[in-house]
């Protein structure tokens, strides 16, 4: 008879304890939509910022490089980082836009981006893809990934 009591005690404390949830909505976070696409006087401003900072970057001329850059970036953008960049990119050859679309930071937000590839070569193989603040500084500029 013990058990039996025993055994309704519990099978009973699980339903008085129990909770009934009502009304719960998840909310999912509000995104700001984007355009899929840049408008062409954006991609030319772009271009036109990240075409002044590779004249800048050959010549070494470090002030106006601060200038075409973000605020987000300046602090971390050393010397030794812009002698990569100039090692990676061939300066003889002239870069075209390949593509302009939007790039994900790690952050989750959306900056407009454009790939850049060598002009006259006829395979459409990026070299460098440049990313932006909507104002036109330049946020970041990421190398190709190379095939091994």
């Amino acid at each position: 008879m013990k058990k039996l009591f025993l055994g309704l005690a519990v099978i009973g404390a699980h339903f008085m304890f129990a909770q009934k949830v009502v009304g719960l909505q998840v909310e999912k976070p509000q995104k700001k939509e984007q355009q899929a696409t840049i408008s062409t006087e954006k991609v030319n401003l772009y271009n036109d910022n990240f075409q002044a900072f590779m004249a800048a970057l050959q010549s070494s001329d470090r002030k106006t490089i601060d200038g075409l850059l973000s605020d987000k970036v300046k602090e971390i953008v050393t010397d030794d980082v812009l002698k990569k960049v100039k090692a990676g990119i061939d300066s003889n050859k002239k870069l075209e836009v390949l593509k302009a679309g939007y790039y994900k930071t790690m952050d989750g937000v959306n900056h407009p981006s454009i790939r850049y590839k060598y002009a006259g070569e006829n395979s459409s193989k990026e070299v460098i893809t440049a990313v932006f603040e909507e104002d036109g500084k330049i946020l970041g500029v990421l190398p190709a990934k190379k095939d091994k």
